[in-house]
C-alpha cells in the first residue's frame, strides 16, 4: 500500500471514528456520565496524551505574542464549543447532531470574512444560504422536538458547536503555519482543562463509580484515546500527504457512518425531513469548499 492510500485510509478512519463517537457520547450521557463531566475527560486525557507525543517533536518556542492567540483557540476549539457540543447532544439524537456538525465550513467561510476580509462570491453566499436553511430545519425539526425533551436547545447548542470550532479553526491557522501542530495543541488543550474544570467539577463530584459498567469505562476510553487523540494524528497525517480540498470530503461522511451505526444500535431513527434538511447542508458546504475559479 502506498503512502497516499494509507492517508485515504487515515482520513477514512476518522470518519468512521467521528461518526461512532456521536451515539457512544450519548450512551455515556447523561446517565453515567454527565456532559460536563464527559468534556472534562475528554480534555484532561487529551492533554496528557498529546504533551507525550509533543516529546517525540522538535521542541519550539513560541513567541510571547503567540499566547494569546493559543488562549483564543483554546477558548473557542477546546472548551466553549465541546461544552455547547456535548451539552447540546445530550438534548438532541446522534444523527441530527452529526448533520448540524458538517455546517462547520460555513462557519469557517463566514468568520474568514468577517476576520480575514476573504472576499464573498455569489456562489459561496448561496451556499451559505442553503446550508443555514438545512441547518434551521434540522434544528427546529417537530418530530425530534415531540420525541426527545429539549431537542430545540440540544440542537441549537450543536450548531452554535460548529459556529465556535468555525471561528476556531480561522484564528489557529496563522498557529500552524508557524509553528508544529504538536507543540500548539498541547497548549490548547492544557488551557482548555482550566476553563472546563469550574463547569465540570459539580459533575465530576456526583459521578457513582461504583455503579457504572464495564463497558462503559470503555466507552470513555473511546471519547478520549479515540474521538480526540487518534482522529487528530490521522487527521494531521491526511494533511500532510493530501490536498486540503481532499481531506474535507470525509466531512460528508461523518453524519453517514453515525447514521449507520445508531440505526445498527437503535439509538436514533432516520426521516425524509432529516435527509432532506442534510442534503441541503450538504449542497451548501459544496458551494462554500468549491475554489473559485480565477478568470
Amino acid at each position: 500500500m502506498n503512502i497516499r492510500n494509507i492517508a485515504l485510509l487515515a482520513a477514512f478512519s476518522t470518519a468512521i471514528i467521528y461518526g461512532v463517537s456521536y451515539t457512544v457520547a450519548k450512551d455515556l450521557m447523561p446517565t453515567y456520565v454527565p456532559p460536563f463531566a464527559l468534556i472534562f475527560f475528554r480534555v484532561f486525557g487529551a492533554a496528557i496524551l498529546f504533551w507525550i507525543t509533543s516529546l517525540f517533536v522538535k521542541k519550539e518556542t513560541i513567541d510571547s505574542k503567540d499566547y494569546f492567540r493559543i488562549l483564543i483557540a483554546a477558548i473557542f476549539g477546546t472548551s466553549i464549543n465541546m461544552l455547547c457540543f456535548y451539552k447540546g447532544l445530550n438534548y438532541t439524537t446522534p444523527i441530527t447532531a452529526s448533520a448540524i456538525g458538517v455546517a462547520t465550513p460555513i462557519m469557517v467561510m463566514v468568520f474568514a470574512a468577517i476576520l480575514l476580509k476573504e472576499k464573498l462570491v455569489k456562489n459561496k453566499i448561496i451556499g451559505l444560504v442553503i446550508g443555514l436553511v438545512g441547518a434551521f430545519i434540522l434544528i427546529t425539526y417537530k418530530h425530534d422536538l415531540k420525541q426527545v425533551e429539549n431537542a430545540i436547545l440540544g440542537n441549537f447548542l450543536v450548531f452554535v458547536n460548529a459556529a465556535f470550532y468555525g471561528l476556531y479553526l480561522v484564528v489557529v491557522k496563522q498557529l500552524l503555519k508557524k509553528y508544529h501542530p504538536l507543540n500548539v495543541i498541547k497548549w490548547m488543550y492544557l488551557l482548555g482543562v482550566f476553563f472546563v474544570l469550574p463547569f465540570a467539577y459539580p459533575e465530576l463530584i456526583a459521578i457513582d463509580w461504583d455503579t457504572m459498567p464495564q463497558i462503559m469505562y470503555v466507552k470513555l476510553g473511546y471519547v478520549i484515546v479515540f474521538s480526540t487523540f487518534l482522529n487528530y494524528l490521522f487527521n494531521l497525517f491526511a494533511l500532510s500527504k493530501l490536498k486540503p480540498t481532499t481531506v474535507s470530503v470525509f466531512v460528508y461522511l461523518h453524519p453517514v457512518f453515525a447514521s449507520m451505526y445508531a440505526l445498527f444500535v437503535k439509538s436514533d431513527t432516520l426521516s425524509l425531513v432529516k435527509i432532506s434538511a442534510t442534503l441541503l447542508i450538504f449542497v451548501g458546504v459544496y458551494m462554500v469548499s468549491k475554489p473559485v475559479q480565477k478568470n
